[in-house]
């Protein structure tokens, strides 16, 4: 049975490095990325098992199903035990998925105490165009059952024997390119179109909504979710009519694009906002439309603990920011700091003590704490006519000009550049060195649902979706099989959107044409990418 990792030096940091260390190797520029996975394991095409059905959406707006693969006998669903962080930690208080081979054989030879006959297994990942392939850790399993309510049974008595764990079905392990995936496919032809492909969030930024409802909103013909959220916000860089909705991390993919869809582009991005007072004093600004000190995914501007490197779904943190509210966030947060309130010709109209002012209409405020809301209080005034200065640059260092009609969202990471697969996975943080591989094993390496936006070569934008954590439906993929299907389905580039629970296509016509993997169906949204017509 196929398994995949992560790199070759990964293996020795895992054993040496604390659970959130940052690794040490430093990313190429991402326009000198090397395209990865052309080891044999990954390049077989995903292989169809009917053929795909089409259907007209809208003039030039197509929507294709394709199934891929087949339930496999050999797949089975079995007991995934749990290793302490530390070798030799108590086995009842376990919860790493994986780790060092040694922590994994004295779980396994515990488990054998117990009457168990448990299995070690290597868990491998393939090359990435920043990172070597490599071992990324080691699983412990028992038993193998042909159905989940057997190997809960199982898990019963492993947990009554002192053990933690959970349920796994290998073919979501996400090394089998031959397992059971669906997936529908929206292109739009703008030799055809007339439209306009645009993003849209509820009635403020803080707050999240259904794809149905936003697609609804907008007015669309149909839609995909967008960025992952934290706080109920979206987050990563968000710029909708070359307005800036939402902070960066600092070298993370994105799509760019401009003339309503007509010109896209993957790349990596970075973006810096300077204040600068009457008196020619300058600061950056850490955010835009986030909570004050919570930096998640890292890769801050400066000053985040405990890494200033992306991190995906980590939480750093900052004491000392300024922070820009406008008004599409709603109603900013109350706190201790300091705050200046400005009109839409950026002039101070106050200076408070504390935060929590509204935002004047077309004008902003710039929340501060910690050391910043000192200097904030000792440089800005009532009256000051404040410069505030946006520099958004690309991989290569070039300017991103922010037109009326520039739409980026920084998501990632990317998948697909200039025709190879190209993941970067090391630069957009969705790789962890440490002890605890959970994070990278479970969201990177395992097969999950997922949704990708790109570009063919006929200039055809491409939404997708792929449905996943569906046992003998469609069990997902991982980040590098991603890859491999957007390739295969005619990207020059692509990129990965926010997935699991999260993955939703959904038309006006048809409401959710997909099958989303939470319990409860379609999952509330942060924004969403939408057709218009």
């Amino acid at each position: 049975m196929r398994r995949t990792t992560l790199a070759a030096a990964l293996s020795a940091a895992v054993a040496l490095t604390a659970a959130v260390a940052m690794p040490t190797a430093e990313a190429a520029p991402h326009g000198a990325l090397r395209p990865a996975l052309d080891a044999k394991p990954f390049q077989p095409p995903l292989p169809s098992t009917a053929p795909p059905v089409t259907r007209t959406l809208s003039p030039g707006v197509t929507l294709t199903t394709y199934t891929f693969g087949k339930k496999n006998a050999d797949d089975f669903w079995t007991v995934h035990v749990y290793l302490p962080a530390e070798s030799g930690g108590p086995v009842n208080k376990a919860t790493t998925e994986l780790g060092p081979k040694d922590t994994a054989d004295q779980v396994a030879q515990a488990l054998r105490e117990k009457g168990f006959e448990p299995r070690v297994e290597e868990v491998r990942s393939p090359a990435y165009a920043d990172l070597e392939a490599g071992t990324l850790g080691w699983t412990v399993r028992v038993g193998g059952f042909a159905a989940r309510p057997d190997a809960t049974a199982e898990l019963a008595k492993v947990k009554a024997a002192g053990f933690t764990g959970d349920t796994r079905y290998t073919a979501q392990d996400g090394t089998d390119f031959h397992a059971p995936e669906k997936v529908n496919v929206i292109r739009v032809d703008f030799r055809q179109f007339q439209g306009k492909v645009d993003t849209e969030f509820g009635p403020t930024l803080h707050g999240t909504e259904p794809a149905t409802d936003l697609i609804a909103r907008a007015g669309a013909i149909a839609g995909i979710n967008g960025q992952w959220f934290y706080n109920d916000a979206p987050g990563g860089f968000y710029v909708k009519d070359g307005k800036v909705l939402a902070s960066a991390t600092q070298g993370r993919g994105a799509i760019i694009i401009t003339d309503g869809g007509r010109n896209v582009r993957v790349d990596a991005v970075k973006a810096h906002i300077s204040l600068q007072t009457p008196g020619g004093a300058i600061e950056e600004i850490d955010g835009v439309n986030r909570f004050p000190g919570d930096v998640w995914n890292c890769g801050g501007v400066g000053g985040d603990t405990p890494t200033e490197k992306p991190q995906h779904d980590f939480e750093c943190t900052d004491p000392s920011e300024l922070v820009r509210f406008t008004p599409e966030w709603g109603t900013p947060p109350k706190g201790a700091g300091a705050e200046a309130v400005l009109d839409a010709d950026d002039q101070v109209v106050a200076v408070n003590s504390s935060r929590g002012a509204a935002v004047p209409a077309g004008g902003s405020t710039i929340q501060a704490i910690g050391e910043s809301a000192e200097w904030l209080l000792g440089h800005v005034h009532a009256g000051d006519q404040l410069g505030i200065r946006t520099r958004v640059s690309d991989s290569y260092g070039r300017p991103v000009p922010l037109t009326r009609d520039t739409t980026i969202m920084q998501v990632g990471p990317t998948l697909v550049r200039h025709g190879k697969v190209s993941v970067n996975a090391l630069a957009d943080g969705i790789i962890r060195f440490g002890a605890d591989q959970s994070f990278t094993y479970d969201w990177t390496n395992r097969a999950n649902p997922r949704s990708m936006m790109g570009v063919d070569d006929r200039g055809r934008l491409m939404l997708a979706v792929v449905d996943g954590r569906q046992a003998g439906y469609s069990e997902g993929l991982s980040i590098a099989w991603t890859a491999v299907l957007m390739k295969q389905l005619g990207a020059r580039e692509a990129l990965n959107l926010d997935g699991g629970g999260s993955s939703v296509m959904a038309t006006a016509a048809d409401g959710v044409i997909n099958h989303p993997s939470d319990s409860s169906g379609e999952r509330s949204l942060g924004d969403a990418w939408v057709i218009k017509p």
